[in-house]
């Protein structure tokens, strides 16, 4: 008998969840311990992005997909929800959110998508019981640092919180770097940590000034530096030699090498 391949798929999440012969890494999971692997699995999405590999693509997506089959089985089990049921509600949420689109058609741009949307949910949330939310709200504490510092600055500058343009945000990048400076050599390490944290979100607003994810911007950055300290590394390790036996100097020689290789 022929199924479809998510009904394979959560087949397969039912086994390892069975009590009488599951897997018992799989039933020892909560909702909370699985988190990790979920934001672990949407980065190697990203990165897979990245690198234009389609194949890998194909496979971090369905590693995603897993961890969202892993979450309903879970709260199905303790009578929450299903899988059908989160298919169901984000459907309906997309078909409700896109009126455009499923309703009575009409031209928009995507600022005019966006705003619509927003609309929506606040519509939404009202309809809810929710109270109207402050301009800062609903921002997941879970995001990462720096990409929840670029999406507080942005709710912040779409009431007119912000700097004029990019040049005035890099002067504020630079008092910020005095301010770290003068931490160093007056204060002590949470003044220092409270410093470099001014800078960090000085940066991340700079980054939206001038159009770049600062989230994808620092990851490249991470790529770029493994890259060269690898090309570093097997150019001063070629003789037989450690890094720390070959020193300082020789290793910030052979980074300039691999640096002008790269042009």
């Amino acid at each position: 008998m022929s199924t479809t391949p998510i009904a394979r798929l959560l087949g397969i999440m039912a086994r390892l969840r069975d009590p009488q012969g599951g897997c018992s890494w799989d039933l020892a999971q909560t909702p909370a311990s699985i988190v990790p692997y979920t934001i672990e699995e949407a980065y190697e999405v990203a990165d897979a992005v990245e690198r234009g590999d389609p194949d890998d693509l194909r496979d971090e997506l369905g590693d995603l997909l897993f961890q969202v089959v892993f979450q309903a089985r879970i709260a199905e089990e303790a009578g929450s929800f299903g899988f059908d049921d989160v298919a169901t509600a984000i459907a309906d949420k997309m078909v409700r959110r896109h009126p455009h689109i499923f309703g009575a058609g009409r031209d928009l741009d995507p600022a005019g998508v966006k705003a619509q949307w927003e609309a929506i949910k606040a519509e939404e949330n009202a309809a809810k019981g929710r109270p109207p939310q402050g301009t800062l709200a609903g921002v997941p504490q879970a995001l990462p640092a720096l990409t929840r510092a670029e999406k507080i600055s942005r709710k912040a500058a779409s009431v007119g919180f912000d700097w004029p343009d990019a040049k005035e945000v890099v002067a504020k990048v630079r008092e910020e770097t005095d301010e770290v400076a003068q931490a160093l050599a007056e204060e002590g390490p949470e003044a220092v940590a409270e410093e470099i944290g001014d800078l960090l979100f000085s940066v991340a607003n700079l980054a939206r000034h001038a159009g770049v994810d600062p989230e994808e911007a620092l990851r490249r950055a991470n790529l770029k530096f493994q890259r060269r300290f690898a090309a570093m590394e097997d150019e001063v390790t070629r003789d037989g030699r450690s890094l720390p036996e070959a020193g300082l100097a020789a290793m910030e020689a052979a980074w300039a090498a691999v640096k002008r290789r790269e042009g």
